[in-house]
């Protein structure tokens, strides 16, 4: 199954700046979590962010900031807990009325914005938030892809045990260059030269 691009949603989890230099290959990871959120940008696929506690750990890189809709503070590992499914899943509105409305066998039906249940997702520390978020969606039924070469740990044992986990209970593991070509699908998409400049 090809990740699509309208049914996609980016979550970027605590790329943070005191928490980055500890991280195996933080400038890498981060470099990549960039990327994808540029090509998001660019081809309207939404991007969330999550910090875990950012009085201990700071902010986010400022330039992954930039990037995204909404940064979600958490206290929990996970960021399903803290509100993440209502940025990605937000209540449909209700639908008004009045007396002078037409009936509803002559109204029209509400042009409801498709749902992105495809949650494209990374960060760090990969076996802590990212691991346990990404368990979550799982649990509350989106499609989860991982993007590896964007989500890190202190360790390579710790990230490389996150992986096997997240693939057994069900989610994809990808790279951020599978990723961008599957939501560009052709070399005729509008974004094709833009998105290629950020890969090369």
């Amino acid at each position: 199954m090809l990740i699509e691009e309208s049914e996609s949603q980016l979550v970027l989890i605590d790329y943070q700046t005191r928490l980055l230099p500890a991280i195996h290959e933080g400038t890498l990871v981060l470099a990549n979590a960039l990327k994808l959120a540029q090509a998001a940008n660019l081809m309207s696929v939404p991007v969330w962010a999550t910090e875990q506690n950012p009085q201990g750990l700071g902010h986010n890189a400022p330039e992954l900031t930039r990037l995204c809709k909404s940064t979600l503070t958490k206290r929990h590992f996970s960021a399903v807990p803290d509100g993440l499914t209502d940025l990605l899943r937000p209540p449909k509105a209700a639908k008004g009325g009045n007396a002078r409305s037409l009936p509803k066998h002559l109204q029209k039906p509400a042009n409801d914005a498709p749902e992105r249940n495809t949650i494209v997702i990374a960060g760090c520390e990969t076996h802590v938030c990212l691991l346990q978020t990404a368990l979550d969606l799982l649990d509350d039924e989106y499609d989860v892809c991982v993007v590896t070469d964007a989500s890190a740990s202190r360790t390579e044992r710790n990230r490389d045990a996150a992986f096997d986990r997240l693939a057994g209970a069900g989610a994809e593991l990808v790279t951020t260059e599978m990723v961008l070509f599957e939501w560009l699908r052709s070399c005729d998409h509008d974004q094709f030269k833009q998105v290629l400049t950020l890969i090369k």
